[in-house]
């Protein structure tokens, strides 16, 4: 990531996460770069004012008044910055497409209501788009209708997909409310074969587009997790229909499970321990800090339970060099088939 990119994005983060005018001289702690600036106060005011100058001419609304203490300050307001919440009207009554979250204030945001008839016009020009044949308006469509939570009709091959998910699905939460054991044939992510599983179910969770049985082998205590899609032949236990096979401890809760899940630790197989080093420490960075175990002696490492390595290696390429790979041996050699892949593809784009 170039570093006036990430210069900005950790100024904007600084900006948003607080409800007043922060001074420069906070500015200063919470952007890196701005700390390496040098020992020069006036350098330092430069590159800010050129950031705040440009973020403006981008339309980022920074305000410039005196704060609590009658210092000059600077604000971003969150009501100017982010865009409104999306609703559907229907029946006379609103219907959210998506959930205000308050923990920042965001319900103070406001709203964008359409009419059902509304979207079915923005459907039917999305229909039209691949008729202009300009691929860049045809991806913005795209965008904008997965941002509006509408689109075209699936199509046969989908709605067999659905259609089959929907029966996995509601087989599963039957087993669940009478704490029934079920087997299924299950799809790996690291390999395309089967093999068959028997599991007890502890919930069913909806993360990045596609639904999980967080389950445990019979007389296991590891909870894993198996997304629907790649299940088949799944079937209830049949014996004993009125007596529970299992029960769940009341120490696990199905939102902590489901929140505390990144990508890489979604799967059925063996976790690995994953070791990473934070060579640059920047606003993006600070997260795999937070995220990871600490490895004594390295302060600058940072340890992760993985149990797919691809996602895991592409969310490290996203630091752009800040953060690296130390071990295992094939996340080191998969992210580095990455990082080449991506330079053929960049230097294909430049040519």
């Amino acid at each position: 990531m170039p570093a006036k990119i990430q210069r900005w994005i950790d100024l904007l983060a600084a900006l948003l996460r607080r409800n007043y005018p922060i001074s420069f001289e906070e500015l200063i702690r919470d952007v890196p770069a701005y700390q390496n600036a040098g020992q020069n106060d006036e350098t330092r005011r430069r590159m800010f004012e050129r950031d705040k100058d440009e973020l403006r001419r981008f339309g980022v609304p920074i305000i410039t008044q005196k704060n609590g203490d009658n210092e000059l300050g600077y604000q971003l307001r969150r009501t100017d910055f982010y865009l409104p919440y999306l609703q559907v009207l229907q029946h006379g009554r609103v219907t959210p497409l998506s959930k205000p979250v308050d923990r920042y204030g965001y319900k103070s945001l406001p709203t964008l209501a359409f009419e059902p008839d509304e979207l079915r016009a923005i459907e039917d020009v999305a229909r039209r788009l691949p008729t202009l044949g300009v691929p860049s308006i045809l991806e913005d469509g795209r965008s904008a209708l997965r941002k509006l939570g509408a689109g075209p009709p699936p199509s046969d091959v989908e709605a067999a997909s659905n259609t089959a998910h929907a029966a996995t699905f509601d087989l599963l939460n039957d087993a669940l409310e009478r704490r029934k054991q079920v087997t299924f044939s299950y799809r790996s992510f690291s390999a395309d074969t089967s093999s068959p599983r028997t599991v007890e179910s502890y919930g069913l969770f909806f993360l990045g587009h596609h639904w999980y049985l967080a389950a445990a082998e019979p007389g296991q205590e590891v909870v894993k997790n198996f997304r629907l899609s790649r299940m088949t032949d799944v079937a209830v236990n049949p014996t004993k229909p009125g007596t529970r096979d299992y029960e769940i401890s009341p120490a696990f809760q199905l939102r902590d499970h489901a929140r505390s899940r990144q990508a890489w630790e979604l799967g059925s197989t063996d976790a690995m321990v994953a070791e990473v080093q934070i060579v640059e420490r920047n606003g993006a960075s600070q997260s795999v800090a937070r995220l990871g175990k600490e490895v004594a002696g390295h302060p600058d490492r940072r340890q992760f339970r993985v149990r797919r390595l691809d996602p895991f290696a592409r969310w490290v390429l996203g630091f752009a060099g800040a953060v690296v790979p130390v071990s295992p041996k094939e996340l080191v050699e998969r992210h580095r088939d990455m990082v080449r892949q991506t330079l053929v593809l960049y230097r294909a784009g430049a040519s």
